[in-house]
Parts: structure tokens; C-alpha cells; sequence
């Protein structure tokens, strides 16, 4: 099967399409003939030697097919049937790939649609859960968890640059814009500030978070592990239990048309490093994914 790979850290330059051996899958997995492959800032971070140390590596670990082969055990979908979710060995962005968690795709999707979802879905739920939110909370956020928490019945205030406020506005929050007076801003809507917060982008907010929602254990990052250590506040990673339920609750929200994750732009798995190139520049509004066959 073809599949992305790179044998040298470094630039978009260093990634390969090469033969690999099919995967099998494992008790309880399911392998997938990839359609769509998900692309994730982890991803140009692993190129560039930021995370894992060996060499080569493989990529993804999200991705939207169609059953082919069953691991032992597997009586909850068969052959054919279109599901998507998490490879557990980072190799999504190939021809075949196996997850390891799964879940039929909603009915209204197509497969980049369905690939777009699992690492936003569960780190937002992930999140969420962990913070306890629920009806009647006043919740900061940005991000994919914006749709969820107000699913959950919270009143949710959320950040975004100033040519974004109306589609905060349209997810169901209330938009304030980030940046430099944020505090005011956000205390202009909640004079008493907020029960919870939740930082999802990393861009140095902590300490104002922590004000607005009366101390660090009322507050969470999944992007700021440094400030998280520096602030006392709960840094949430996969490596602390993943939200997987979150792959089959999601279906019911999109099919009511309660969420929705756009898919920004596709790229054939050829063209790897052009949908790389375009992730590190930034900008898009929605995610980039990988489309294969």
C-alpha cells in the first residue's frame, strides 16, 4: 500500500509517499480502506523532530474509510460498512489503515468531512468533561467546543478574531474578541466573570483566564503545558485517557444540525507537503485533510 512517511526531520520537503506493507488489524480494531485522512499540527511538529525522536515515521491518526477486514472479536460493524477514527500507530495518511476506535460515520457526511472530526471531537469532549460542564454553566471557550458545550446546555462566551465574531455568534456563544483588553471585554458580558474557562489555542491567556473564572482549578489548556505548570492550571492530553465515547456521541448533534467542522481545503495523499505547507501558514478557517483513491 502507498503511505506517508518521512525518513529525515525537517521541512514539508522530507515527506515521501512509499510502498509499506498492509496492516493487520488486532483483537477488537478494524482496518479501512482509506478515503480521507485528517492533518494535524502535530503532524508538521513530529517532521520537524519536535516530538518523537526515531526514524522514519509514519503519519495520522485520523481517518474515514470503508471496512475491510475485521480483528478478532469485532461484531459491531462489518465489511463495508463507512465508520471512522483513530489509528493507534500513527499511520492514517495511507491507503490502508487500522483503528483502534471507531464509530460509524453520520449519514450526512462524506469521508474528508467524517476525517475531520476525531481529534477535534474528542479533545473538545475530552476537555468539557473534564471541566464538568453541563446546563447552566457560563463557560470561555474557543475552538470545536464552543458547538458542544452549548449541546450541553452551558452558556458559552467565546473568543475569536474581529472577522469571526458572527460566526461565534451563529455556533450559539456570545462572541467577544481576543487579544489585549479581553478581561473587560468578557466582564462586559459576565460582571461577575465566569464559573469555567477553557484555553484550546495556547496563546498565553492563562493568567486572565484564571481571574475571570476565579482561580486556576477552574481552568483548563489542551496547548499550553508550560503555562499550565508556570499557573497551576490542568493540562488535559490524550496521554491522561481519551475521550473515545465522543466519536458515537457526535452523530446525533450533527444529524440535528447542532455541529458542524468544515472541512477548509483537501489534498490528494500526493500532495502531503503542499497541505502541510498551508497548515503552517495558518489561516484557514476549518481543517485540511487528505483525500485517497
Amino acid at each position: 500500500m502507498k503511505a506517508v512517511r518521512f525518513s529525515l526531520f525537517g521541512g514539508p520537503e522530507v515527506l515521501e509517499v512509499v510502498d509499506l506493507p498492509d496492516p493487520v488489524p488486532g483483537p477488537g480494531q478494524v482496518r479501512i480502506a482509506v478515503r480521507a485522512a485528517g492533518v494535524n499540527p502535530s503532524d508538521w511538529k513530529k517532521r520537524a523532530g519536535l516530538m518523537d525522536e526515531e526514524l522514519p515515521q509514519t503519519l495520522g491518526h485520523e481517518a474515514a474509510g470503508v471496512v475491510d477486514e475485521l480483528g478478532e472479536g469485532v461484531t459491531d460493524v462489518a465489511v463495508g460498512d463507512r465508520v471512522y477514527g483513530f489509528s493507534p500507530d500513527g499511520a492514517a495518511q495511507a491507503e490502508l489503515t487500522v483503528l483502534s476506535a471507531y464509530a460509524p460515520i453520520p449519514a450526512s457526511l462524506d469521508f474528508p468531512g467524517a476525517a475531520a472530526l476525531p481529534a477535534a471531537v474528542e479533545t473538545a469532549t475530552r476537555a468539557l468533561d473534564r471541566l464538568g460542564v453541563g446546563g447552566g454553566v457560563l463557560l470561555l471557550v474557543n475552538g470545536a467546543a464552543v458547538q458542544l458545550a452549548v449541546g450541553r446546555g452551558a452558556r458559552v462566551i467565546g473568543t475569536a478574531g474581529p472577522a469571526n465574531q458572527d460566526h461565534v455568534r451563529s455556533l450559539g456563544a456570545e462572541p467577544v474578541v481576543y487579544g489585549a483588553g479581553l478581561v473587560e471585554r468578557v466582564r462586559a458580558l459576565a460582571p461577575d466573570g465566569v464559573d469555567l474557562a477553557l484555553d484550546v489555542a495556547g496563546s498565553g491567556v492563562l493568567p486572565e483566564l484564571i481571574g475571570l473564572a476565579g482561580g486556576a482549578g477552574h481552568v483548563l489548556t489542551v496547548a499550553d503545558s508550560a503555562g499550565a505548570r508556570q499557573h497551576g492550571v490542568e493540562f488535559s492530553s490524550g496521554d491522561g485517557g481519551r475521550a473515545l465515547h465522543a466519536l458515537g456521541d457526535i452523530g446525533e448533534l450533527i444529524e440535528s444540525g447542532r455541529f458542524t467542522l468544515p472541512v477548509a481545503q483537501t489534498f490528494p495523499l500526493a500532495e502531503v507537503a503542499e497541505a502541510h505547507r498551508a497548515g503552517e501558514r495558518g489561516g484557514a478557517r476549518g481543517k485540511l485533510v487528505l483525500t485517497v483513491g
